[in-house]
């Protein structure tokens, strides 16, 4: 009894919290919120799947997804490795090391950084670049803690620290992720339930050296004077996704997975997301994935397109996955992810 009503408190806050998100919605101010990295995603498979697992993801991919499945991973550690081509030469670097603790639940530490590579620094006097370069530094770093309220219904939150550096300018926040996973919703074997709210937290504001201007003129007789600039604080691209899968044997050598996921978006249009998984004797896997986005009045609105992927699981002493995902885009290169994940489970880590 104290655990259904854990349960139920727990989901009733999780939708208090992203009230102010489903009121405000899209609309006129899509793209008007910062910390954009926040919205790009991590993990071939979740990539492959357009994102969509939010139910069912588990272990280290967990992380980004929705949190509450990190209790769910089957090996006792997890280590995971995610390199991305993203869009217009932007390369997109991921980590994250997880640990099963029993009763006790799970935690994990994850990284994500972006590399820009060299920019050349225009002036007004230069606007084709004065022969010097800079390299902007956006970096997320995130703490994660799941656990199981029942056999069936696990909850999961995650802290983030973010922080974005451009030459003598940095903001620095902090964003908050909750979600809840229900498996074998309404009593049906394979079927899930997944909850996250993404990205909630306070403002951020660009401040540094760089925002100091000149006061007086060169020729006046007080000498150097300066003021600064009072850069405006932005918003962070806060979500609520609530999604529904289906997960079951096909025969004894074929398994299948279908997922969809509505996503909610603060600052951008709403995504209905849909993604399919075929797996074979528990070891190699084909993917996709497609967004619909309803309130889109053209095609021009629409970045992303269809999403795939494959993986293999290989059982050598550890277990090790190699995943990869290609994902479409309107205006741009395609996007390229690999992921590496490897576990150990109790008796593998006690024997090293």
């Amino acid at each position: 009894m104290k655990k259904s009503l854990l349960v139920i408190l727990s989901m009733v806050m999780l939708l208090a919290a992203s009230l102010d998100i489903t009121l405000a919605g899209g609309g006129k101010r899509n793209g008007t919120a910062g910390a954009q990295e926040l919205l790009i995603p991590v993990g071939a498979r979740g990539l492959a799947l357009n994102g969509s697992y939010i139910p069912g993801f588990t272990g280290a991919e967990a992380i980004y997804y929705n949190p509450a499945g990190l209790i769910g991973a089957t090996e006792k550690t997890e280590v995971l490795f995610s390199q991305m081509s993203y869009i217009a030469d932007l390369d997109v670097s991921y980590a994250a090391v997880t640990a099963r603790m029993e009763e006790l639940g799970a935690i994990g530490f994850s990284i994500k950084s972006l590399n820009f590579g060299e920019i050349p620094v225009t002036t007004v006097e230069n606007p084709s670049g004065d022969g010097s370069t800079y390299k902007p530094t956006y970096v997320t770093i995130g703490l994660t803690y799941s656990n199981n309220l029942t056999d069936r219904i696990r909850v999961g939150a995650t802290a983030k620290l973010v922080s974005e550096k451009i030459v003598r300018l940095s903001a620095t926040g902090m964003a908050f992720d909750a979600g809840v996973q229900y498996s074998n919703f309404a009593d049906i074997e394979g079927f899930r339930l997944g909850m996250v709210v993404k990205n909630l937290g306070a403002q951020m504001t660009f401040d540094g050296p760089d925002l100091l201007r000149n006061a007086v003129e060169a020729t006046s007789s007080r000498g150097t004077q300066f003021y600064q600039i009072v850069a405006a604080g932005f918003d962070l691209p806060s979500q609520l996704e609530i999604g529904l899968s289906y997960e079951g044997k096909l025969n004894n050598e074929f398994s299948g997975l279908v997922t969809t996921t509505y996503q909610d978006n603060n600052y951008l249009n709403d995504e209905y997301k849909v993604g399919g998984e075929l797996g074979f004797m528990d070891m190699f896997y084909a993917r996709c994935g497609y967004s619909f986005i309803p309130q889109a009045k053209s095609d021009d609105e629409k970045l992303y397109g269809a999403t795939y992927g494959i993986g293999v699981n290989i059982d050598a002493g550890i277990k090790i996955t190699v995943d990869y995902g290609y994902r479409t885009t309107r205006y741009f290169d395609a996007n390229h992810i690999f992921t590496i994940k490897l576990g150990v489970s109790d008796k593998r880590l006690f024997a090293y």
